[in-house]
């Protein structure tokens, strides 16, 4: 609360959001410097041109705290800070070696080029689909693009299973 209070005031006179605040803000969601375990991998890129926020919501992605998401809701935008993990405890499993963490694991495609794949999104008390054709290969979780016939430009999903997808955004 304290560091989304720091930022209503953080603004720089050209309207643009201070970086060097958000970086404030993250040491102190965190309670770890940027650079050290736990604290932000890096600073955030002082090239970036965020529209000034009054008040931003900060929270961690997931329940691994891998990243901090910094969040404004007007004007809408949102950055992802990348935190340095802690050591694993004993009988962990260990992380992959720097080798391996340069090469990404791939997964086998379950939507293929060419495939009929259902786009469906949807929530309680409504749901919607559209039929349509791969245009490439896709993993599950990973984002592909489907032509939709009446569409003038395909439409990005991400790939659920074999022949379903559903949109950026919507829970399966």
């Amino acid at each position: 609360m304290i560091a989304a209070l720091l930022l209503a005031a953080a603004a720089t006179g050209a309207g643009f959001q201070d970086t060097e605040a958000l970086d404030r803000a993250v040491a102190a969601f965190t309670a770890r410097p940027i650079g050290s375990e736990g604290g932000a991998r890096a600073p955030v890129d002082a090239r970036l041109r965020l529209a000034a926020c009054p008040m931003v919501a900060m929270s961690w992605r997931t329940e691994a705290h891998d990243a901090v998401v910094i969040a404004c809701a007007g004007p809408s935008w949102r950055l992802f800070v990348p935190v340095i993990a802690p050591p694993r405890a004993a009988g962990a499993v260990a992380p992959r070696t720097a080798a391996a963490a340069a090469m990404p694991v791939r997964a086998d495609p379950v939507i293929r080029r060419g495939d009929a794949v259902t786009i469906e999104a949807g929530s309680d008390g409504f749901a919607i689909t559209r039929e349509g054709v791969a245009i490439a290969d896709a993993a599950p979780g990973a984002r592909v693009m489907i032509k939709v016939d009446d569409a003038p430009r395909p439409v990005q999903a991400v790939a659920v299973e074999a022949g379903r997808a559903t949109l950026p955004g919507w829970p399966e």
